[in-house]
């Protein structure tokens, strides 16, 4: 086996296990689903041509994680922070719950609770939504969101404290309104 053939199959191995993990990252920062196809297929096209500069023994997982972050920063679509994504999507209709020892009204409410939630983090800006999806979502220690984001780890976690602190204030004008 040819030394490409070696380092092609050790990239699958590494890179293939982590799609689903990327594409939703990639689907929360991008608020659109063809936008994130594109990131990840942009990222895994990056991350395979760079593979060599890999180091082994590091963390893969935060490595291939910075490419797609960099894409996205560096992308047009990392201009566009601000965008929200509709909660009739396709996605927020999938999210429902089958229904169980639930009634209808109680569902209707987890549901809504979980829009909520999913609303204000999107709402963040893209500073903090990262660190909240990367930590809470993806359950990166701080080292690899550190690695990832290329913080110090003092800024992962104040930017995390900062950013759950934000979702407990939208959260709470949120209920109010209610």
């Amino acid at each position: 086996m040819s030394e490409e053939n070696l380092a092609a199959g050790s990239f699958d191995e590494l890179a293939l296990p982590l799609f689903n993990s990327l594409y939703n990252f990639a689907r929360w920062l991008t608020h659109d689903r063809e936008e994130a196809e594109d990131l990840v297929q942009e990222t895994y096209s990056k991350a395979l041509k760079g593979f060599r500069s890999f180091q082994p023994g590091t963390n893969f997982r935060a490595w291939i994680f910075r490419i797609l972050r960099n894409t996205f920063l560096t992308s047009r679509t990392g201009l566009k922070a601000g965008m929200t994504l509709s909660l009739d999507s396709d996605e927020a209709s999938e999210s429902i719950l089958p229904a169980t020892t639930e009634t209808p009204e109680s569902l209707f409410l987890e549901r809504a609770d979980q829009q909520m939630v999913q609303q204000a983090i999107e709402e963040l800006p893209v500073i903090f939504r990262e660190v909240v999806l990367l930590c809470d979502v993806e359950e990166m220690s701080y080292q690899e969101i550190a690695e990832t984001v290329s913080i110090p780890i003092g800024t992962v976690m104040s930017r995390l404290a900062r950013a759950r602190n934000a979702l407990r204030v939208a959260l709470a004008k949120k209920m109010q309104g209610v």
